[in-house]
C-alpha cells in the first residue's frame, strides 16, 4: 500500500466580519502573496497547505468563510469537523471588534467542544487608522484563555506565527490520534463503507470510536 503524503489532516476556519482581511491572511500564509484586488468571499472557499511540525507532515485545509450576514446560514455547517478556528477582526474597524461576541456564540453553538481557536487583530500595519487598542484584544483573549496576535497580511506580520501556533496547540491536544469527523461526514463515511464493501456481513461490528474517526486519507476525500 502506497504511503500517504501526510500524517495528519486538520481543518481550520477563518471567521469574522466581511472586510477584516481573512482572504488576505489565507493567501499570505498559503502562497506568501498579498494583493489589494480581492473581492468579498462568496460563501466558502478554501486552500491547502502542507507543513512539517514536530516530525509530522500535516495537511491543512484552511476554509475562508464569508463574513456577510446573509451567508451565516451557509457557514454554520462548515464549523462541523473543524479542529482550529482563527477569529479575525480589523483594528481599524470598531464594528468588527464589537462583533466578536456574535462570532463567539456561533463558535460555541456550531463548533466541537475540543476546537482550538485564537483571536487575530488584523491590519496592524495601519497604525494611523487604528481604532481598537492592542490592550482590548488582549483582554478578550485573556478572558477566554486563548492566544492573541495582531497581524498584517500586507506587511507579513505574525501571519505564519499565528497559523503555526494554532496547529501546534491542536497537535498538543490530539497527539497522534485521528481527528473525529462531523456528523455529516460520518454519514458519507458509512455510505462509502457500504458501497466499497468495507462492512462485510461476517466481520465483527466496528466500535463507535472507529466509526466516528476516519483515517486521514478518507477524511481528505470527504471534504474535497
Amino acid at each position: 500500500m502506497a504511503r500517504k503524503p501526510y500524517d495528519l489532516l486538520f481543518k481550520l476556519l477563518l471567521v469574522g466580519n466581511s472586510g477584516v482581511g481573512k482572504t488576505s491572511l489565507l493567501f499570505r500564509f498559503t502562497e506568501d502573496v498579498f494583493t489589494t484586488t480581492f473581492i468579498s468571499t462568496i460563501g466558502i472557499d478554501f486552500k491547502i497547505k502542507t507543513i512539517e511540525l514536530h516530525g509530522k507532515k500535516i495537511k491543512l485545509q484552511i476554509w475562508d468563510t464569508a463574513g456577510q450576514e446573509r451567508f451565516h446560514t451557509i457557514t454554520t455547517s462548515y464549523y462541523r469537523g473543524a479542529v482550529g478556528i482563527l477569529l479575525v477582526y480589523d483594528i481599524t474597524n470598531g464594528d468588527s471588534f464589537n462583533s466578536i461576541s456574535m462570532w463567539l456564540r456561533n463558535i460555541d453553538q456550531h463548533a466541537g467542544n475540543d476546537v482550538e481557536w485564537m483571536l487575530l487583530g488584523n491590519k496592524c500595519d495601519m497604525e494611523s487608522k487604528r481604532i481598537i487598542p492592542t490592550s482590548q484584544g488582549k483582554q478578550v483573549a485573556e478572558q477566554h484563555g486563548i492566544r492573541f496576535y495582531e497581524t498584517s497580511a500586507r506587511a507579513n506580520i505574525n501571519v505564519e506565527k499565528a497559523f503555526l501556533n494554532l496547529v501546534e496547540d491542536i497537535l498538543d491536544k490530539v497527539g497522534s490520534k485521528s481527528i473525529c469527523i462531523s456528523s455529516l461526514s460520518l454519514g458519507l463515511f458509512v455510505f462509502f463503507s457500504l458501497v466499497t464493501g468495507c462492512k462485510k456481513k461476517k466481520k465483527k461490528k466496528k466500535s463507535m470510536t472507529s466509526c466516528f474517526c476516519a483515517n486521514q486519507e478518507l477524511l481528505m476525500m470527504l471534504f474535497l
